[in-house]
């Protein structure tokens, strides 16, 4: 599953959390940040916003995707890690490897549609032309709880303990 997270990786994983956070509390959207970065510099971060934008595409990866492709002026993502609070989906794993982003870094597993080793691993596939370094689990237990504790306020339940 790829290399050990490294001090800067928990760093961004935390301001992918806050951004989940956002997501949550601003925007009642289920609570999923992201951020690209490349040389250790941010170059775009984005939130979950499907419910918001009525778009099935508004992922957190999505848009922080495509707000780095404006700002490098490049649909290929190149030198990029990409940090999300939850293990991309098969739609957001496939985007990745299309722009060619070098690293994944999540943190909560999605055992039902994740596409980084859990369901599908389509980010590692010898099948594709482009190969994505991944690390799974920085910060696991906070994204976990957060998501967990959303869908269980959905549903009228206690949060868990954290």
């Amino acid at each position: 599953m790829g290399p050990p997270p490294s001090p800067d990786d928990e760093r961004w994983m935390r301001r992918a959390l806050a951004l989940a956070d956002r997501a949550r509390d601003r925007e009642n959207e289920v609570p999923v940040g992201a951020v690209i970065v490349r040389d250790g510099m941010k170059v775009a971060e984005g939130m979950n916003l499907n419910i918001r934008r009525r778009d099935p595409t508004a992922h957190a990866e999505v848009v922080a995707m495509r707000r780095a492709g404006r700002r490098l002026h490049n649909h290929r993502l190149t030198g990029c890690t990409l940090y999300v609070t939850l293990e991309p989906c098969a739609m957001c794993a496939m985007a990745m490897v299309h722009a060619r982003v070098a690293r994944v870094v999540y943190a909560a597993t999605d055992p039902k549609t994740g596409a980084a080793g859990s369901v599908f691993d389509l980010l590692e596939s010898p099948r594709h032309n482009h190969r994505i370094r991944v690390t799974g689990g920085v910060l696991a237990g906070q994204a976990g709880r957060m998501l967990s504790n959303y869908f269980r306020a959905k549903r009228g339940k206690l949060p868990l303990e954290s």
